[in-house]
């Protein structure tokens, strides 16, 4: 199938295609698709897990915004690809006591990268273990949604901010492995072309 998507995206001209932003409706990483509403109406928006994947998620929240590239078929709009994702404006949704003290602070939390072990979706948490440290951090599904994301499987590379906890160390925002190398690329490319002078802190 990423093939054939692949392929199709080859024989698109820029004429064919058509930038779309809305929130994410639903999407099952099981059934491997999903649908967007866009911000401007109309139909549902379908997006294939393959297209999710190559943006570098496995998954990503309900009620997420996200930015898309959008083609017009016969079966209706498909996303083509995945420009932006971000996480779901917070509702009343559960807080955690353990990230209150650091809310609007997680950014400045060191990257870590990461592997799941497992998360249970139903059960509403899972853990994951730092590269090269031997406990396990504690991943809830409310940091999850926060971060955009859905669902985690076991095995996947992820980059975490974590912080500790009451009860150990716990993940303050969860990130695709993927996505978070682009940033760290992103920043390295515009501390590059700071003048030698210039502070990099």
């Amino acid at each position: 199938m990423e093939g054939a998507y692949a392929l199709l995206r080859a024989y698109m001209t820029d004429d064919d295609l058509s930038i779309v932003s809305g929130h994410v409706k639903w999407f099952d990483p099981v059934r491997g698709f999903g649908f967007v509403v866009s911000d401007a109406g109309g139909s549902d928006i379908l997006l294939h897990a393959n297209v999710l994947r190559n943006f570098g998620q496995s998954s990503v929240a309900d009620m997420a915004k996200i930015k898309l590239s959008v083609q017009k078929t016969d079966r209706g709009v498909q996303a083509v690809e995945v420009i932006e994702v971000a996480p779901p404006e917070l509702g009343e949704g559960l807080v955690l006591e353990d990230l209150e003290p650091i809310d609007g602070e997680t950014e400045n939390l060191p990257l870590e990268p990461a592997r799941v072990k497992w998360f249970d979706k139903s059960k509403g948490f899972g853990f994951a273990n730092v590269f090269g440290r031997p406990e396990d951090v504690f991943v809830h599904v409310e940091v999850l949604r926060r971060s955009g994301l859905a669902d985690l499987m076991p095995g996947e590379a992820v980059g975490l901010r974590v912080i500790e906890g009451r009860r150990g160390r716990m993940a303050a925002q969860v990130t695709a492995w993927d996505v978070a190398m682009k940033d760290n690329e992103h920043n390295t490319d515009q501390h590059a072309d700071l003048p030698d002078d210039s502070p990099h802190d």
